[in-house]
């Protein structure tokens, strides 16, 4: 098998910034989670000074009703104003902050968004799928085993899926870029399934029947999205040849593997980069359909937050497997957020010789 890469050391510790070095600030806002990376750009890649996490559920309701409801908009601006708050007492010279799925079906979303900014001062930007796969492809790069031929990534969302099939193979791919603006996103084909482990755990909420006819059935309805999609099929025979892996990133994925790895509290240094195998996976899952909602709330690495979740996440991977069978699977406790902060400093990067070129007299402002 190929060596394990894994992010440098730098890029987990948290610490104050260098004085002197820009700060930047990527933020996601999900359909179930908000999410805040705060970091300084380092050689290689960046280091985090701050982070914030929390369960927002902003799409709460959204299959029944198509809208964000009051109490779960009200609970995203109360984590927004936390991440406002955060940026500013950092002094970020970029912010970059998305929204997803939610934001992106509900009929007040855009009306969301501006009250978010009258609110807090951010100033989400609504993604498309496209974006967002790539983004967390991105962040996922240096994951990749470069002596597979392929690579299926796995974004599992609160009320989204995206699939993106990888290239190993594509001329000079360097899956461990040393220079932000040098990374290469060969992607042959991606999907955006809209359905993520919000949305299908409260499509089955009401279902009455045992713990495995239910996780069937949520494996069965994922199975007829994904399986409408032929883009990929050109990559079908890497497949089915064992040459390709899977790549899985989401809270759903993290959680299943701190489920594996029965750890007392979750941990993402034993969790980022774990490889896991199919057989792994459905053990895990096995175990999940065996617990009731508050059993699966005492586990450390599920908690009361995801407990209703996990299902319909382990479920998702469940899925994708039986379509595109993958004997190992990578665990990325990273993604979205980690690509957009990439995307920033690359950008930046990139502007520093024009911004020079422009002091010199060479470049008029327009």
């Amino acid at each position: 098998m190929g060596e394990d890469r894994i992010a440098p050391l730098d890029r987990q510790v948290r610490k104050a910034a260098p004085a002197g070095s820009p700060v930047f600030a990527a933020l996601d806002l999900g359909t179930n989670n908000c999410r805040l990376l705060i970091a300084t750009p380092t050689p290689r890649s960046f280091r985090i000074i701050d982070s914030f996490s929390r369960i927002v559920r902003l799409g709460e309701g959204m299959t029944q009703h198509g809208r964000l409801g009051e109490l779960a908009m009200d609970r995203a601006v109360g984590a927004l104003s936390v991440c406002a708050e955060k940026i500013a007492r950092h002094s970020a010279v970029r912010v970059k902050a998305v929204a997803t799925q939610a934001c992106r079906s509900a009929v007040n979303g855009a009306e969301f968004v501006e009250r978010v900014a009258a609110q807090t001062g951010i100033r989400l930007t609504i993604i498309p799928p496209l974006e967002e796969a790539q983004l967390s492809v991105a962040g996922c790069l240096d994951l990749l085993d470069s002596q597979m031929k392929a690579a299926l990534v796995l974004d599992v969302g609160g009320g989204s899926t995206e699939l993106s099939w990888i290239d190993l193979t594509a001329p000079g791919l360097d899956v461990a870029p040393r220079h932000l603006a040098h990374w290469r996103l060969p992607i042959r084909a991606w999907m955006s399934a809209p359905v993520g482990v919000v949305s299908l755990a409260e499509r089955f909420a009401d279902y009455r029947s045992d713990g495995y006819e239910v996780y069937r059935a949520m494996v069965e309805a994922v199975k007829a999205r994904i399986s409408e999609f032929t883009g990929a099929d050109a990559m079908r025979s890497i497949f089915d040849a064992g040459d390709a892996h899977l790549v899985g990133t989401s809270g759903a994925i993290t959680s299943l593997a701190g489920l594996h790895l029965d750890l007392p509290r979750y941990d993402r240094g034993r969790v980022d980069g774990l490889w896991m195998t199919r057989h792994d996976c459905e053990v895990v899952a096995e175990r999940l359909i065996g617990l009731t909602v508050p059993e699966r709330a005492a586990l450390a690495c599920i908690g009361p937050d995801r407990a209703d979740l996990v299902l319909a996440g382990a479920a998702i991977l469940q899925a994708v497997q039986e379509l595109w069978p993958c004997q190992r699977v990578r665990v990325a406790d990273r993604g979205l957020r980690e690509g957009l902060l990439l995307s920033l400093m690359s950008d930046e990067k990139r502007a520093w010789p024009r911004r020079r070129r422009r002091a010199l007299g060479v470049i008029r402002p327009r």
